[in-house]
């Protein structure tokens, strides 16, 4: 059982109450009844309104007085519906719950997934740069080998020309390549013109790495019986220059002398030259005769 709070004693709470206890007085009425046309609030009715509301009010407080509080006693609907409201209400805090809950583990795995991603692209880089040094290490061990294999004496075009060609090519571009490369045509061709080309380029790429002495070896073996090939009088010159550098001064002036005697007539102006600047240069004797 409820008492009326004092609070309905304001004209807008007594409305309220008014409203309520006519709906509920006039329910069965109202059902029994064709609907009722709207009413129109003009100035009349609502003064009207006013003076029920006040009079309804005087009575409320008179029976209050005498101990006969009002009972108010919701509609069985709207305590029905009040409940299922409530049922609504929790069941909708539940699913905000999982909700945030669902939220929350697709953040956390939005976040693992961003680490597994980047680990992915950080293992795939250094896959990458293993496979590349991989390479790296597997064409040096490769080259290391072939450098190292014994000197083929066989010829790889059956000709001794074409053999000179590319290894001198190859000597261009590659020079440790191409020195194996002459060096088998100076097996696989022996006592041939090709060959002893071969013998001078080799001398030269000595002479380029600073190996003196290996490139006076080759030179002899170019130079061996004065050849007249074009090529000869410059490595005359290569020969003489090799010898010096090796403190063998007096075979370097002994090339000198042969270049003169053998190949100096045929020779270009420059190579001339050059032959009479290595002379001055080595100190040596006056040629005889000049």
């Amino acid at each position: 059982m409820l008492k009326l709070p004092s609070a309905l004693r304001s004209k807008n709470a007594l409305v309220a109450v008014l409203g309520v206890a006519l709906i509920a007085g006039t329910t069965t009425v109202v059902a029994q009844t064709a609907p009722m046309e709207p009413i129109q609030w003009d100035r009349r009715s609502l003064e009207r309104l006013d003076r029920n509301v006040r009079r309804l009010e005087r009575a409320l407080t008179q029976r209050n007085a005498a101990g006969q509080p009002v009972i108010m006693e919701p509609e069985p609907e709207v305590v029905a519906l009040t409940g299922r409201v409530s049922t609504m209400d929790r069941r909708l805090g539940d699913l905000e719950a999982t909700l945030q809950r669902v939220n929350a583990d697709l953040e956390r795995l939005t976040f693992q997934l961003d680490e597994t991603r980047r680990d992915n692209e950080a293992l795939g880089t250094r896959l990458r740069d293993a496979e590349t040094r991989l390479e790296a290490v597997t064409a040096a061990a490769e080259r290391e080998a072939e450098l190292n294999a014994p000197i083929s004496s066989t010829s790889p075009t059956g000709d001794a020309g074409r053999d000179l060609a590319a290894a001198a090519r190859l000597a261009a571009s590659d020079p440790a390549l191409g020195d194996r490369a002459l060096q088998t045509v100076a097996l696989a061709w022996p006592d041939t013109p090709q060959a002893r080309e071969a013998n001078a380029r080799l001398g030269d790429l000595r002479v380029s790495a600073g190996d003196h002495a290996g490139a006076v070896a080759f030179y002899a073996a170019a130079l061996e019986g004065w050849p007249d090939e074009r090529w000869a009088g410059a490595a005359v010159l290569e020969l003489a220059t090799a010898l010096n550098e090796t403190d063998r001064k007096t075979q370097a002036c002994t090339a000198l002398s042969e270049f003169d005697r053998r190949y100096a007539e045929a020779a270009a102006a420059a190579v001339r030259t050059r032959a009479a600047g290595l002379r001055t240069r080595f100190a040596c004797p006056a040629r005889r005769g000049g």
